[in-house]
């Protein structure tokens, strides 16, 4: 995969040094490929799908369940026509199905009709003016053949992938049953018995429903993102039925099967803040990303960043950290902004003297980072506003100097590896000419017609379809204008884009059901309470390990929505303000991607880069350290998150930036152009510490043991490297 990334890179960059190419899809490996007719069928159901969010978001809205129950539903459909639930590999064909497999999933279509022809029935008895169903007609009618129909299809899919250029039709059973599950829940629903879920008096319908499509959930949320997510949601779902028995703080009375799954696909779990999130501002930004993509805005990012950073010593691993924030917080992943933007920038990086761990450290460094820069976040900012009730635009403004704070001790990090390597920046012949780059700054209008909007007061809805509508206006002025072909290519990626993060957000709406209706939540901040007795601190830290570990091996916006409901709800028993509260769990369930031993967004680089895992893992946990910092620097000083007066805002801004130095020089060994000895090292630390604590006291502190630091620093400096050539 390394030699594959160096040729892409050397493909993407032209003789003239524009980067070219950035915007292309990447392709996973259980993707199917189709070609004619079916690849005209996807491309309209695809585009029909993100077209029919557009509609209902701006024109015509939907009663709030029914649409999520429907945005649910398309997800699952075109889930399970793209992706196999195997790896393909590099085999561009694939095996051809074998015939007794076929031939059961064949006979495991009737059931799955079957069941879809019943809900359709029972829409004909609730119009009639009846309001209940029989039991029996509900268990024996809908709910067998459709979880058989679901079972069969998932365990037969496994067994056979097919021909890539072909659906399986054990994935046309489990399209089917998604269908099925949202047709009846849309018709019960619809006829007042939302009421009753949770009660002795829910049809039995329900949660056999919820039943198969929370299966179908977890299964199509295993093809597109792997086991880790639903892993933990298995756990919490064997929560559910094992609490009873568990001891201490675990143990609760326990749910029937019935009550929990009769609650579960309610606004209480799968249909709650995530899927609330996901079925409007996510998938909104997901267009937008799409419809930037079809214009080319990203490579307009990259060769902007080029021509900014390139000349510096090690250029490229600083146009990394640029290129990565732009893309990263539309993007939506940490390890999807690494496929897109690293298969460009780590080649270029080892070509300058960075190792393969580094350069792939580098890389997923910052593109973490981009799930943490306002004004989108990756999402991250929207799903906050729906948990807490904060506005969006408090928000995005608490977020911009803790995002100032980690890119800039990332810049110092690889600034200072760069000097101590003897690098050098890229040559001019190898980098897009800046006032050329600065000619096309209109490119970036979208985006500041977005933030423009939000700030004036717009909602985020309408905010982000003006910035899609000006990414088709502005692609007028491109070699890439934007007709109805190229607005059609737009909705296509963006509904192929869309289903990832749908489904992780539904599979961690599952979580969040469990953490609700079994009360586990709770029980965890009193947890916290009772350490925060202790020491304060030690419940911090303790936040700080369950955040990224319930993070781990999950994409960023999964993370934070089970990290928020399990260990924020505890900071904020603890007299910790909400956003607070909030941004510090957000920052290391975001972190989770770069935290070994499960960090995806750094196994996605060194997959890329060539270098071990583990160690790029390591190393870019040594990069990121100031993630690790910085939610505790807010903690002590909330004037890093813009509360309070616009002085102490400055005073904590400013230390706060010294402090990141101080903490990336004692790290890295390099300060004040020279290699620096152990001691200097450990007073630069201290004084770090010391800045991060954020009072006056401990600021003049720490200034003064940078500036003990700097005097030793000028009498026992090791002298800096030959550059490299």
């Amino acid at each position: 995969m390394a030699d594959a990334a160096n040729g892409k890179a050397d493909d993407q960059q032209g003789s003239n040094g524009l980067i070219e190419g950035v915007d292309e899809t990447f392709i996973e490996g259980n993707r199917r490929l189709f070609a004619g007719w079916a690849w005209f069928f996807v491309a309209l159901l695809t585009g029909g799908y993100a077209t029919f969010h557009l509609f209902s978001l701006n024109v015509y809205p939907l009663e709030t369940w029914s649409f999520r129950i429907l945005h649910i539903a398309g997800a699952l459909v075109i889930g399970y026509i793209l992706y196999s639930a195997r790896d393909y590999g590099d085999d561009e064909v694939g095996a051809p199905a074998q015939t007794w497999v076929q031939g059961l999933s064949l006979l495991l279509l009737l059931p799955a009709l079957y069941a879809l022809v019943q809900s359709a029935l029972f829409w004909q008895t609730f119009a009639s003016g009846q309001r209940l169903i029989e039991p029996v007609r509900e268990i024996w009618h809908f709910g067998v053949p459709l979880l058989v129909a679901t079972a069969g299809g998932i365990i037969l899919s496994w067994v056979d992938t097919g021909r890539r250029h072909h659906i399986t039709v054990a994935d046309v059973v489990l399209s089917v049953c998604a269908i099925a599950v949202a047709s009846y829940l849309v018709i019960v629903y619809d006829t007042q018995l939302r009421m009753s879920t949770g009660t002795p008096f829910a049809p039995i319908g329900i949660s056999l429903a919820a039943m198969a499509g929370t299966a179908l959930i977890m299964e199509l949320t295993r093809r597109v993102t792997g086991l880790a997510l639903v892993i933990i949601s298995g756990i919490f779902l064997l929560y559910v039925f094992a609490g009873p028995y568990l001891p201490g703080f675990l143990g609760y009375p326990g749910l029937s099967a019935n009550r929990f799954f009769s609650q579960v696909y309610t606004d209480a779990g799968i249909l709650g803040p995530t899927t609330a999130v996901s079925s409007t501002y996510i998938i909104l930004f997901i267009v937008f990303a799409a419809f930037l993509q079809a214009s080319k805005v990203g490579d307009y990012f990259v060769n902007f960043a080029f021509a900014a950073a390139g000349r510096a010593r090690g250029g490229p691993a600083k146009v990394a950290i640029f290129a990565s924030g732009l893309m990263g917080m539309i993007n939506g992943t940490s390890a999807g902004n690494v496929v897109s933007t690293g298969s460009l920038t780590i080649p270029l990086m080892k070509k300058v003297g960075y190792s393969r761990q580094s350069s792939g450290a580098i890389e997923a460094a910052a593109s973490t980072g981009g799930q943490i820069m306002p004004p989108i976040m990756g999402a991250g900012a929207f799903i906050m506003a729906e948990i807490t009730g904060i506005p969006y635009t408090e928000i995005a403004l608490a977020a911009i100097i803790p995002a100032v704070l980690y890119f800039t001790a990332v810049y110092f990090m690889v600034d200072f590896e760069a000097a101590q390597l003897g690098m050098r920046g890229m040559r001019d012949d190898e980098l897009p000419v800046l006032a050329k780059m600065l000619r096309q700054a209109y490119l970036f209008i979208p985006i500041v017609i977005l933030i423009a909007a939000l700030f004036m007061g717009y909602s985020v809805i309408r905010a982000g379809t003006l910035a899609t509508l000006a990414a088709v206006v502005v692609s007028w002025l491109t070699p890439h204008a934007m007709g109805p072909r190229g607005v059609g290519r737009a909705l296509r990626l963006g509904g192929e884009m869309s289903i990832q993060i749908i489904a992780v957000c539904a599979c961690a709406g599952i979580i969040v059901g469990v953490i609700s209706l079994t009360g586990v939540g709770g029980r965890f901040s009193s947890l916290l309470l009772g350490l925060a007795e202790a020491s304060q601190l030690l419940a911090l830290v303790f936040a700080m390990l369950i955040s990224i570990l319930l993070g781990m091996g999950m994409p960023t916006t999964a993370a934070y929505a089970v990290a928020a409901s399990v260990v924020a709800p505890g900071l904020i028993r603890l007299g910790i303000d909400p956003l607070t509260a909030h941004f510090f769990v957000f920052y290391f369930a975001v972190v989770s991607a770069i935290t070994p031993p499960v960090a995806l967004a750094s196994y996605a680089a060194a997959g890329i880069s060539g270098g071990n895992a583990m160690k790029t893992s390591v190393a870019s946990f040594r990069i990121g350290i100031a993630a690790f910092v910085v939610p505790f620097m807010f903690f002590y000083s909330s004037a890093l998150l813009m509360e309070g007066e616009w002085l102490a805002v400055v005073r904590a801004a400013g230390t706060a930036v010294v402090g990141v130095y101080l903490l990336a020089a004692a790290v890295q060994g390099w300060f004040m152009a020279g290699n620096a000895r152990w001691f200097v090292r450990m007073v630069l630390l201290l004084g770090a510490l010391a800045l991060i604590q954020g009072s006056l006291y401990t600021d003049l502190i720490g200034i003064g043991m940078a500036s003990v630091a700097l005097i030793l620093q000028r009498f026992t400096a090791l002298p800096p490297p030959t550059q490299l050539k």
